[in-house]
């Protein structure tokens, strides 16, 4: 076998001819990524939950770098939306053969307090609508022999906390389903990845971490002793879905500062 030394690393990352789908796209981490997909050639597609300032703020900023990027809504909490999605994206292009499983949605409460409600409803965003879209993109990616599928997960993969169960619980369920897929459709050119963020500086964040003993308490327990910002996570998307990261795959790759290793 012979090898090239023609790296050519910049193209390696050219993402020119795809179209990516970020979902929960019109902030936080989210939006960096769509924002960093289309610096590289990338359509994007954007998306809410409905039609918003943040929605349309985010589309505005990836087409300036990338024109023919549109935005799509629709609540992924219904079970019905994946589905809807697809036919929003079908009346402007090709279904994606990028898919960025970003939105989820957590809430605080005592593990033996949760309502089934509050426990369905994450499961269904978190973990079912990333199946169903999953399933939905799968045949545009395979018959073109290339894909590139990546769920945000979360460092409560492995430090789960304490009132939010159900979140942690869907997000290793995330992770799992990466091994699981990974393996199947490797040989079609799909790879199929999970990026797990710890405490980002969000507006997800910003109640909790707006506290200053509840921030220190949190800084403290991180080994670099600060937050990462939403477009840390960025660039090992960019990775994951261009041709420089083709041979990864079921991996999964943390970003939170050293969070999770024991202390």
């Amino acid at each position: 076998m012979e090898y090239s030394d023609d790296i050519q690393l910049h193209k390696r990352f050219d993402l020119s001819g795809h179209r990516a789908f970020v979902t929960g796209s019109a902030r936080g981490i989210g939006r960096a990524i769509a924002i960093g997909l289309a610096e590289y050639g990338a359509q994007v597609i954007v998306h809410g939950v409905k039609e918003s300032e943040k929605l349309s703020s985010a589309l505005e900023s990836v087409r300036k770098l990338s024109p023919s990027s549109f935005a799509v809504t629709g609540d992924l909490g219904d079970a019905a939306a994946p589905a809807k999605i697809a036919e929003q994206i079908k009346a402007h292009c090709e279904l994606p053969d990028i898919f960025i499983a970003n939105a989820s949605i957590q809430f605080r409460t005592p593990w033996n307090e949760i309502p089934l409600e509050e426990s369905l409803a994450q499961m269904q965003v978190n973990f079912h609508s990333t199946l169903l879209l999953s399933q939905l993109f799968y045949p545009v990616m395979k018959a073109q022999k290339w894909g590139r599928i990546v769920t945000i997960g979360s460092v409560q993969e492995f430090r789960p906390h304490p009132q939010m169960a159900v979140y942690a619980a869907s997000k290793s369920a995330q992770e799992n389903f990466v091994r699981n897929v990974a393996r199947q459709v490797a040989a079609e050119g799909i790879t199929v990845n999970n990026i797990a963020p710890g405490v980002f500086a969000t507006d997800r964040n910003d109640a909790a971490l707006s506290n200053p003993v509840y921030a220190k308490q949190v800084t403290d327990c991180i080994p670099s002793h600060t937050y990462a910002e939403p477009a840390d996570a960025a660039g090992t998307a960019l990775l994951l879905c261009s041709e420089a990261g083709k041979y990864i795959t079921g991996t999964n790759i943390v970003i939170d500062g050293g969070l999770r290793l024991p202390g």
